[in-house]
């Protein structure tokens, strides 16, 4: 199983919210206990646990980048990269957007969030060479 069924796993079997899942799943790039870097997202399911915020899968792969980023380059600024994949793959970033709240229309379910939510991250690391597998 990738990284990204993983994550999706975790998820779908109650095993982790959505932020946690994501950092789960890879959290055998970070020289972290496994423990402690999932303790990091453990408050940012459902967008921080009041469906108002981003949703917690983009949290979740934005503090691995945060962990991951050894580059000159400003997380700042690959964080505002992982933000435009997501968006293109999910269509929202907020997550009563993409749960349909207001609207009736869900736009991404929180599974899908999540595989977009590490192909996102997946990308801005192979791009930047921080993906050391």
């Amino acid at each position: 199983m990738n990284r990204i069924e993983k994550a999706v796993y975790y998820k779908q079997n109650g095993i982790c919210n959505c932020s946690e899942a994501v950092i789960k799943a890879y959290s055998d790039l970070i020289n972290i206990p496994e423990d402690t870097l999932v303790k990091l997202g453990s408050g940012f399911g459902m967008g921080m646990g009041t469906l108002e915020a981003t949703c917690g899968s983009l949290i979740g792969s934005n503090i691995l980048l945060c962990l991951l980023n050894d580059t000159n380059k400003k997380t700042t600024v690959l964080s505002r990269d992982l933000l435009k994949e997501f968006r293109i793959l999910s269509k929202a970033t907020i997550c009563k957007e993409l749960k349909g709240i207001d609207t009736g229309i869900v736009l991404t379910p929180c599974d899908i969030c999540v595989k977009n939510a590490c192909i996102s991250l997946e990308k801005i690391l192979k791009e930047n060479n921080l993906l050391k597998e």
